[in-house]
This record gives structure tokens, sequence and C-alpha cells, in this order.
């Protein structure tokens, strides 16, 4: 115990030493002097040294012959620094690297696994395309090892040759198939993650492991899970169908003669169509559900993807929950947990209702967090009860009011999405939304008088008193985006009443002040003032028009001339504007009068019906994206924000052409040697009794066995007694004869042994003679 002790003693003084000295470096000849050393410490402390200076990017290479000297050291520590050492420098140095393969090919026959799957990595990680073939052979090697931890490495090698020489694609695929059936999980998890970076095109390898991978699938790491997830859903797309069936709202299975005659249309009975699952694809999602409790959020999102894109309504329904619970992670992770659950919302967004609070602003919440919190509750509030729609309203109103512009501009917004999906709830939303018009805030009036205008514009006809009340805040209104909207408002309601319309008269009031607004205000002024006066043109040409067989009146007067006062006002806007300082106004307000000279020509032109705007959830870009992807996030893939690399989901395959469900039961028997299934004796008895010949039995009995009848069966049990006391004397006469002729064979042996004593005797006579 005392030499233990010792040892121990001395590290702890040497890594004592080594924390000291950490802060000074040596020279490079001190550290060669320590790679040099016959002490395997001090080795250690230069080759600790020597990691420590090539990850703070100083010049290690002149200490490569001196470092790759220690490869054959028994230590295992020196070992693994010199492989680290080795990949990192090896494709600088390749000569002197492969100066060393030999070493490493023989630690591969090591008796310590982790020396043998150190030795394997440290050959695959070593890009020098010389020794790919030896690789390729390590990995073999490697692939039919007794430890499982050596299998995993190989596996984990297979890519990194696959790198360095594609052309070992045969090879390489060969083990690869080998390791997918491997019985252990982290082995079978290694190599789907091969699988997917160098065929992942080739699913006929995964058709026989599939039943058990997907048992495996729950003990695997997360990193193999992830890889088998996203294995899995590719091949239930290329490899099942997508099958659904007639069911009725009840939920009772339609009757064909219903579903296909017109009994529906004289009962009145309602039928949807009810995805049916494949008995393997079903089990898969049985198997991947105790994934949903994973403590890795990625491996809660894939689980969500499998779902969503290969499962049922009813299997989404099953992950929203663990979902929701990743908000309680970190700020990052909660990020990126809104962006998948936005995903699912647009496509199913009543279940979310019930988490409603989950998703209400906190102040310590970042703005792409409360920006995704906002859509989210703005997609479920029109399946919310009264109750959840009330506090959601609420929560938007508190933060339209707040001092953070950004957040009162989306709060407007949202405000005003609520009110388009949800038509009860929409005057209310309106109310509040009037009630910011004369805020002191610009940006929320501006805002507010956007989403009205939107509003309004869904049904004009219903809102003509908001415009009117509009205008009366004209005067309230002080910013320049808002009075601008405001204008547009009463512009676009000019044709309604004929002459009662309050259009001509707003003109008329701000006509009076028009060298004080804004330019964007004074923009919509001139608009307005040609729809006014175009509107007047097109009430005298339908005047004249209404009484054909009067006498035809006089001719329409020239602008200048006429004396009316809406003609007065539109001469006034073309007098006023002339004279601005804003050459576009100038541009616009001649554009206008030459327009206006063709009545019929600048009625299509500015009086023609506008589309009523829609503001779709701003996620609405991100819809087809797969969740868990880096797309979903960027919003736009490689066409907006150049992210390259995005691979969509393949298309379901078509019924009739998927593969042979056959292919996924085993192939190959557990009591199998080297390829040749043995058959078990019961088998055996079965066979020789099918291929003996069969006879006739007497009676009832039918046939036997061998062309006995049960008479001879009998007859031989009767004499079984007698034959067998005449084989017992045959037995003992037998045994007298062998006892006699014993005797006489040693009685004869005795003789010769006494005649050869005495040859010996007469030998040894004469020899004394002689």
């Amino acid at each position: 115990m005392a030499r233990p002790a010792r040892e121990l003693t001395l590290d702890a003084a040497s890594a004592a030493r080594n924390s000291r000295s950490a802060t000074k470096p040596l020279d490079r000849a001190s550290v060669k002097k320590l790679l040099d050393s016959r002490n395997e410490r001090e080795v250690l402390d230069g080759l600790r040294r020597v990691i420590m200076m090539m990850y703070r990017s100083q010049k290690t290479l002149p200490l490569f012959s001196s470092i790759v000297k220690n490869v054959a050291s028994p230590n295992l520590e020196i070992k693994k620094l010199v492989y680290i050492y080795l990949i990192h420098h090896a494709e600088q140095e390749p000569d002197l690297a492969l100066l060393s393969i030999n070493t490493i090919q023989k630690s591969l026959s090591d008796t310590n696994p982790q020396v043998r799957a150190l030795a394997l990595k440290t050959m695959s990680g070593i890009r020098v395309p010389v020794i790919s073939q030896i690789v390729s052979l390590a990995i073999k090697k490697g692939a039919g090892d007794m430890s499982a931890y050596v299998r995993r490495a190989a596996a984990l090698a297979i890519p990194k040759c696959y790198r360095l020489e594609p052309s070992q694609l045969p090879q390489l695929i060969e083990y690869l198939s080998t390791l997918l059936g491997d019985r252990q999980y982290y082995v079978a998890g290694a190599a789907v993650t091969a699988f997917l970076e160098i065929c992942p095109e080739r699913l006929d390898l995964i058709h026989k492991h599939y039943r058990s991978l997907i048992k495996m699938v729950v003990d695997m790491d997360e990193w193999s899970q992830l890889a088998t997830l996203r294995l899995m859903t590719v091949y239930a797309r290329k490899c099942f169908p997508k099958r659904t069936k007639a069911m009725k709202k009840n939920g009772k299975l339609a009757d064909l003669q219903d579903f296909y005659g017109d009994a529906t249309a004289d009962t009145g009975v309602e039928f949807e169509e009810v995805a049916v699952l494949d008995a393997d694809l079903e089990s898969l999602l049985s198997a991947i559900k105790p994934l949903l409790q994973s403590r890795n959020s990625a491996v809660v999102v894939a689980v969500a993807r499998c779902y969503s894109t290969i499962g049922t309504p009813a299997h989404v329904r099953l992950a929203i929950g663990p979902l929701v619970a990743l908000l309680r992670g970190a700020q990052d992770i909660e990020q990126i947990a809104l962006f998948n659950i936005v995903s699912i919302c647009l496509a199913h967004p009543a279940e979310f209702v019930k988490y409603a609070t989950h998703f209400l602003v906190r102040g310590i919440d970042a703005k792409p967090v409360w920006e995704l919190k906002l859509e989210i509750l703005t997609l479920i509030f029109p399946h919310a009860p009264s109750h959840v729609k009330s506090l959601i309203l609420n929560e938007l109103e508190h933060f339209s009011r707040g001092s953070d512009k950004a957040l009162i501009r989306e709060a407007v917004r949202a405000i005003g999405r609520c009110a388009q999906t949800d038509a009860a709830t929409a005057p209310r939303c309106l109310r509040l939304l009037l009630g910011q018009i004369s805020s002191v805030d610009g940006t929320l009036a501006a805002e507010s008088l956007t989403v009205i205008r939107h509003l309004i514009q869904q049904d004009p006809i219903a809102h003509v008193a908001t415009v009117v009340r509009l205008a009366k805040n004209l005067d309230s209104a002080t910013d320049p985006q808002a009075r601008a909207t405001i204008i547009w408002l009463v512009g676009e309601f000019s044709a309604l009443n004929g002459e009662d319309n309050i259009a001509a008269d707003v003109l008329r009031i701000l006509l009076k002040d028009f060298a004080s607004e804004s330019e964007v205000a004074k923009r919509q002024i001139v608009l307005l003032g040609a729809k006014v006066y175009l509107h007047y043109l097109n009430r005298q040409v339908e005047a004249s028009q209404a009484e054909p067989d009067s006498e035809p009146g006089p001719a329409p007067r020239l602008l200048e001339d006429d004396d009316r006062p809406i003609p007065k006002l539109w001469s006034y806007v073309l007098l006023l504007a002339r004279y601005d300082t804003s050459y576009d106004l100038r541009d616009r307000t001649r554009l206008y009068k030459a327009l206006l000279g063709v009545p019929q020509l600048a009625t299509l032109m500015l009086l023609a019906p506008k589309p009523a705007p829609q503001a779709p959830s701003p996620s609405e870009t991100r819809k087809g994206y797969t969740l868990g992807s880096a797309a979903l996030v960027l919003a736009g893939g490689g066409s907006i924000h150049g992210l390259n690399g995005y691979h969509d989901l393949p298309a379901w395959v078509q019924p009739g052409h998927e593969p042979d469900p056959r292919l996924r039961e085993t192939e190959v028997l557990p009591s199998s040697v080297s390829g040749k299934r043995v058959v078990p004796a019961a088998e055996s008895l079965d066979a020789a009794v099918r291929a003996a010949p069969v006879g006739k039995m007497s009676g009832s009995m039918g046939e036997a066995v061998g062309g006995k009848t049960l008479d001879d069966w009998l007859a031989e049990d009767d004499g079984g007694e007698e034959e067998s006391e005449e084989e017992q004397e045959d037995e003992e006469e037998d045994e007298d004869e062998e006892e006699e002729e014993s005797e006489e064979e040693d009685e004869s042996e005795e003789e010769d042994e006494e005649s050869e004593d005495e040859n010996r005797e007469n030998a040894g006579l004469m020899g004394g003679v002689s």
C-alpha cells in the first residue's frame, strides 16, 4: 500500500506544480526536453503544455518528431494526447504521420477496448488519402470487434473514411449494413448517423433493421435519437402510403352504400376523412412517445416534427404540452421553441387555447420572444372562450399604451388581426383603436389609424359613421401619417349620399391651412380634391343622361367659368399646389388635372374599387418549412437569407408503389451459424415422418407409418417378453465365452514376457563374455 500512496502523493505534487506554473510557459527547448525524457510524468507534462500551446495558436509543428515517437507509450494518457496532436497536425506533416501508422495499427489489437477504439478514431481522423485503404480495413476489423465501444467507434469512422476517399463507398456500405443490425443501441445509433451522411437514399438497407431501430431509439443518446427520428420521418414518407377512410361525425365507420350512394344527401349525415396508419408506422409513433419527456429540447422538437408530418392530429396534440413546457428553459431555447409552436399553431390553433396564459408577455422578454407570443395570442383568439378573449384584449390594450414604440406597434396590429378574425369582438377592438387616435404618441395614432382603415375596408357600408367620427378628429390628429390616413378614408367614401357627402366640406376646411400641412398630407388633400371634383362631373353626366327626351341643356362649362362651389374648390387646389415648393406635389397635381379632362378614364383610375387589405400572421411566410430546421427560424431559406442546404421532406409514396412489407420482417433467425439455418429436432422428426412410406391399417385406425399394421405392432408386444428372455440367455453365454478368451490371452502374454526376459539374460551373458 505504500507504493500506491507514494504515487498518489507524486501525482498530487505534480498537479500542484503544474497549476502554479501554468501561467509561466516554457520555451520550446524546455518543452522538447520534457518530451524526450524517460520519465512518464515529465512526458505527460510536456504533452499537456504542447496541447495548451496548440490551442493558443502557438507554433507546435517543430515538436512533431519528439511527440510522435511517444505514440508507442503504454501510458493511456500519453497515448491520448499524442493522438490529439497527431490528428491536428497530420495534414501538415503527412510523411511523419505515416511513420506512426504501424504503431497505431498494432493498437487495434490491444487488449483494452478503449485503446482499440482510440486507435480507430485516430486513424480515421488522420486526413491523409494514402491510408484510406488501411482505414477501411481497420473499420472492417472494428465492426466485428467483441466490444460495443469499438464497434461504435467503427461506425463513427465510416463518414470520415468516406470523406477521405469516396471510392471506398461500396465497402463502407457493407460495414454499415452490419452495424445497423447491431443489438447494442449506442452502436446502432452511431450507424444511423453515419448512414445519413454517406448514403441517405439507400433506404433498402433500413428495411430489415426498421423494427429493431424503433425499439432501440428510446435508449439511444440524444444525437443518435435526432438522427434516427430524421431518418424515420423520411422512411415513413417513402415507404408508407397515406391512406384515409370515411368516418361519420359520430366516429362510426361509414357504410359503403351510404358513402357512395345518395343516402348522405337524404339523411344529412356528414362524413370526414380519417387517416389510416400502417401497423409499422403506428409502432414507430408509439415507440417515440416517451421521448416527449426528454431533457433535450431538440429531441422534443424532433418528435413533434414526426407527429406533425407523418402522424395524425391526435399525435400532434400529444406533442403540444411538451413543446409549451420548453418555454420554461433558457431564453434562446424559449425563442426556438416559440418558432416551432407558431408553426404548429398555424395549422392547429384550437389546441393551444388552454395554454393561453403561457404566452402572456413578461417584462424580461426580448423583442423576438414577445413578438412571437403576441402572434400566438392572435392565432388562438378566434377559437378561445369569451373570458380568454377578454384577457387577450386587455393584455393587448395594456401594451398599446406602453412606452416601447415597437411593442406599441405590434400590439395595435395584433388588435387589428383579432378584429378581422372574430366579427363578434370587432366593435370592441374598433373602440379600442378609436380611443388611440388622439394620443400624443404619433406612432400609436398612425398605427391605430392604419389598422382602422383595414377594418373599414372589410365592410365599408357598415362603417360610414366611423369615417364621420374620424373626420371630426382631424383637428386633434397631429401625426402626419395619421392625418393622411383620415383624409384618404374621407376620399374613399366621397361617393356616398351624393351631394350630401361630407367630403367637400372636409376639403374646404383642409384648404384653409394647406400651406402648413406636411407633404404626405398635401398629397392626400390633392387626391381628395380630384375625387370630389370627379364625382361632381359624373353627377353632371348622369343628370344629362337621365332626361333623354328633354331639350339639350347648355354645354358643360369650363372649369374657369364654373361658379359652383366644388369647381371653385378644385381650382383653388390647383392654385395652391402650383406654387408649392415640392416638385413631386406639383407633378401630381398636373397629372390629376390632365386626367380629369377625360372623366371616363379618371373614373377607372381614381375610383376603382380597392380590394380589402388582409393582415396575415407574420409567420405565414414560414409555412411549409420543417419543424426544427434553421430555415424555419430564418424565415426564407436560401432565397432571402442565403441559407443553403435546406431539404424539404419527400412526398408520400403513392399506394401500390411502396416496398413490400415483408422486407421489414426478420431475415435471419437467431439460431443461425455461418449463414446456414440450423433445423430444430422437432422439424427433423416431422420431416422424417412425412418422408416415410405410408401403409394401410386394418380396421378403422387408418394409416400407419413404416408399412406395419396394428396386428403387427400388437404381435411384437406379445412376443416381447419371450424375446427378452432368449436375449438374456444369449448375452450370458457370450459373456462366458469372452471371459475364457481373455484368460487365454493373459496366459499367452505371460509366456511371451518370460521368453523375453530369458532372451535379455542371454544377451547380457554374451556381452560379458565378449
